[in-house]
């Protein structure tokens, strides 16, 4: 791995094996605790993917079956292995997994973005290497939607004051989000509020779109990113937007689905405008109008 890169961020990621023993990732901030697989509870006319419901400390825990998730081979002894518990997106879910091999420190430049072929089907959002070994960074935010989605109704639209719909459709919104679910979500939120926004799936991406629209009538003036991407995170696209002269005054929202609490300062200290956890429509409605008023007021 890279070991000195001034614009990169660290990142720590917990190793797992599924029976296939290939290594897989998850940032080790989505990780609350490592336990042996617990007697499960199976609930009758649950998700074919949830192997039940664990109690941890006297909080029901659901334990998805993170093997047939993903499509892999299902492990050999159904009842062994371990959990890993995530806090993500606002919940907490238990992933049964083969075994936990080892956190190891990277930066995120060394974090690729996963092979062209991989496709939408794909449940990674990255790779790396390890020692020579190929790793898979897992797309958990996919995971979890694909066995509770967030509860969006498309094409409802948002019920707003006059005044608000007025501020807002004055922004000129950039969605930054490496995970084709969590920017879908976010374009649904929009779509209701009666909003068209541009896209980008990562922050090279995005740098080029902001480019392209400067000086135009579609020039963008509220940006919405994801924290973690590959090669270029939130923080560090925050970064050379502030350093950029004609973007450094952009209102810029990170979007996470880490505990925005845990985020807020290195978000700050990014330049960053604001911060929120995925995924509640309402909250980023709400910061979308506070984004659209903050620029009204600056005449960005």
């Amino acid at each position: 791995m890279s070991s000195n890169n001034a614009r990169a961020d660290s990142l720590s990621l917990l190793l797992f094996t599924l029976r296939s023993g290939k290594l897989m990732a998850i940032n080790l901030l989505k990780v609350s605790e490592i336990i042996p697989c617990p007697a499960l509870t199976r609930l009758p006319e649950s998700h074919p993917h949830v192997k039940g419901v664990a109690v941890l400390r006297g909080a029901s825990l659901s334990v998805i079956d993170l093997s047939r998730a993903i499509g892999e081979q299902p492990l050999l002894d159904p009842s062994g292995g371990c959990l890993i518990v995530t806090d993500v997106s606002r919940s907490k879910q238990g992933l049964h997994v083969q075994a936990v091999s080892k956190i190891v420190h990277c930066l995120t430049t060394d974090i690729r973005p996963p092979p062209f072929a991989s496709g939408n089907r794909s449940f990674i959002t990255g790779v790396t290497q390890v020692d020579g070994m190929l790793v898979q960074v897992l797309d958990i935010e996919k995971v979890i939607h694909g066995i509770a989605p967030a509860r969006i109704i498309a094409d409802e639209p948002a019920h707003l004051s006059e005044e608000d719909a007025q501020v807002l459709a004055k922004a000129k919104i950039l969605v930054v989000d490496d995970s084709q679910v969590a920017l879908q979500q976010s374009l649904i939120t929009l779509r209701n509020l009666g909003i068209h926004c541009h896209t980008a799936r990562s922050a090279k991406e995005a740098i080029d779109r902001l480019l392209e629209l400067q000086g135009t009538e579609e020039q963008i003036n509220v940006v919405v990113s994801d924290i973690e991407m590959s090669e270029m995170d939130g923080y560090a696209f925050t970064r050379t937007l502030r350093e950029t002269p004609d973007f450094k005054d952009l209102y810029v929202l990170l979007h996470t689905s880490l505990d925005s609490k845990m985020n807020s300062e290195k978000a700050k200290s990014a330049g960053a405008n604001a911060v929120l956890t995925k995924f509640s429509s309402p909250e980023l409605t709400k910061c979308l109008i506070q984004a659209a008023r903050t620029v009204e007021a600056q005449g960005i």
